[in-house]
């Protein structure tokens, strides 16, 4: 083998490498479901809770499916809590909630978002995916 058709080899085999890690590392900007906003889960969100057991203290939050559930105020009416996706709309991180803040929070690049998914700070431009949200006696039912 030449030199010529060695550089030439290596050349198109490095490239081929970085294009396949360019593709594994780059997020997809899809969503689906969900009331607002570009971040989301992919299919539809059913979930129950029973609040005779679960999130009984203001802050208290829980995660399933892709949402995270948070008790924002004493009562058992749709208004004390609110449902938005975990998947952060900047690059598709996840977000974690933070109780003292009332924020969701995007560890990776330092988004915030309020308790309706709206963004406070950036990088993310979009609002984070918000899920309806029932209650029927003591159980709450999150969907979208």
């Amino acid at each position: 083998m030449e030199r010529k058709e060695f550089l030439n080899a290596i050349g198109i085999s490095v490239a081929a490498v970085c294009t396949g890690c360019l593709a594994a590392c780059s997020k997809s900007n899809s969503s689906a479901g969900g009331t607002t906003g570009g971040g989301g889960t992919s299919g539809s969100i059913n979930f129950s809770t029973n609040l005779n057991s679960e999130l009984l203290n203001v802050g208290d939050f829980k995660v399933n499916s892709g949402v995270i559930l948070v008790r924002l105020a004493a009562g058992n009416d749709v208004s004390s809590f609110t449902a938005v996706t975990t998947t952060c709309t900047h690059e598709g991180n996840t977000v974690g909630y933070n109780s003292s803040l009332k924020q969701f929070v995007c560890p990776a690049h330092g988004s915030t978002f309020n308790t309706d998914g709206g963004v406070v700070i950036g990088p993310a431009t979009r609002s984070l995916t918000k899920y309806k949200i029932a209650i029927t006696g003591e159980t709450l039912t999150v969907t979208g």
